[in-house]
């Protein structure tokens, strides 16, 4: 799960690059493994020929040298690589490891005479190779000893060679990364451009990068252009149908007032007030992607505290709690209508709304608390729906049209809030909007 997550969060240039890295990487290691070992190979024949012509020299000095002397000619022959020792002592060779087996036939090859001198090589560390100690027979039968020093270890030349290929892979590897990154720059415009998609005014995208970026990008202007050109006509259409209902319900306001029974124009007059609410919820759900309204900085606390203040002046029990000023960067109008909707919701099935407004740290938590029957918990995510109605579950009548809370809901998403409903524990439904000062996920 972790590493699902961890490659979701890479992105396309990151696993690009990524795979770019695994490959020269790869390329860099498997080049170096074999290169090490041609180059182990030739340094170790080079070392057996220097070894050889040295052991020809050394022997062939001490051998002419007077017996009470061989030791002094040794320590002169002696140098920082190699150690030459003279005596008179003959231990038996040791077994010779497949290495040093072809280290003294490359010896022998080069300097076929040492063949007869019962050469023999070993290991004075073994596992670590750090010096190559051996011994050959003189023509008298004394034996000559000698040293050979690592200068610096294979491990010290292998890590310094790798250092140096390191220099042109780390060079390839940010090359790469840039040019992958401009190539996919017209893939990020794409991703600012889907995410204004339907708003506002319509954003075309410039046409670059390699043919299917391009066609993909054509493909999404010409999308574009057919959603904004959808929403227009919606907006249009709902401005139009929203006029033309307007006019005859303003008529029959007016001929209301001829009726002369005081129920029945009651009655009527309670209708045609649903129903310019049911026409400004729709028009509300429905409509504002064209122009939508532009966030700006206002007194959160202000302003709920004046629609509760509207809601006390009708006589309704509606009680507010919070700090007398809280500013912040909202839609007000929107605002007003989604905290007007919830406390509609919770007057309607209840008899009192308590709406609190709270701050902590980057979070404003807005809340509207009533004491109806509340909503079964395996149902609170429907409610959110439009034109969805729960009236087993509230039982409600069959005012409005479904669309209070499904407009709060859509009002909170463009303000980058969160929306959420929970039964309270002592009865009734809590509505808890949760707006962030910063706005960081806000839809503009």
């Amino acid at each position: 799960m972790r590493r699902q997550r961890f490659s979701r969060s890479l992105g396309l240039v990151g696993r690009i690059f990524g795979i770019l890295l695994l490959t020269v990487l790869l390329e860099f290691v498997v080049g170096t493994l074999i290169y090490e070992r041609a180059s182990h190979l030739s340094l170790q024949d080079d070392e057996a020929r220097r070894l050889a012509e040295h052991l020809v020299i050394a022997r062939k000095l001490v051998a002419k040298a007077p017996v009470s002397q061989r030791g002094g000619v040794s320590a002169q022959l002696t140098t920082d690589r190699y150690d030459i020792h003279w005596t008179l002592a003959a231990p038996p060779p040791p077994p010779l490891s497949p290495e040093l087996a072809r280290m003294r036939q490359q010896i022998v090859d080069w300097e076929p005479s040492l063949h007869e001198s019962r050469l023999w090589l070993r290991l004075n560390s073994p596992g670590r190779s750090s010096q190559i100690n051996g011994g050959l027979q003189l023509a008298d039968g004394s034996w000559l000893y000698f040293g050979m020093h690592h200068s610096g270890g294979k491990w010290a030349f292998t890590f310094g060679r790798f250092g140096l290929a390191l220099i042109p892979v780390l060079a390839l590897l940010i090359a790469g990364g840039v040019l992958i990154r401009r190539t996919l720059a017209p893939l990020r415009d794409l991703t600012h451009a889907t995410k204004r998609i339907g708003l506002a005014q319509q954003v075309a995208v410039a046409e670059a990068g390699t043919n299917d970026v391009r066609n993909l990008i054509r493909a999404f202007n010409a999308m574009q252009t057919r959603i904004h050109r959808l929403i227009n006509e919606r907006t249009e259409t709902l401005a139009a149908v929203g006029h033309d209902m307007r006019t005859p319900l303003a008529r029959l306001q007016l001929r209301l007032e001829a009726v002369d029974d005081p129920e029945i124009r009651e009655a009527m007059g309670e209708d045609l007030a649903e129903m310019g609410e049911m026409i400004e919820s729709v028009l509300a759900f429905l409509g504002g992607e064209k122009n939508p309204e532009p966030a700006v900085r206002i007194d959160v606390a202000v302003t709920i505290a004046t629609v509760v203040d509207a809601f006390q002046d009708h006589g309704d029990d509606v009680i507010y709690d919070g700090p007398g000023h809280l500013e912040m960067e909202v839609r007000p109008l929107s605002l007003r209508r989604a905290v007007r909707n919830l406390i509609e919701n919770a007057l309607h099935y209840g008899v009192r709304a308590r709406v609190s407004v709270a701050r902590h740290d980057n979070e404003v938590l807005i809340r509207v608390d009533d004491d109806g029957p509340g909503i079964p918990r395996d149902r609170l995510e429907e409610v959110l729906k439009p034109f969805h109605r729960l009236d087993t579950a509230r039982q409600r009548n069959t005012r409005g049209m479904g669309l209070g809370l499904a407009i709060v809901a859509k009002t909170v998403e463009q303000e980058g809030g969160r929306l959420t409903l929970a039964n309270r524990p002592e009865g009734g439904l809590r509505v808890e909007i949760c707006l962030y000062l910063n706005r960081p996920e806000a839809k503009v």
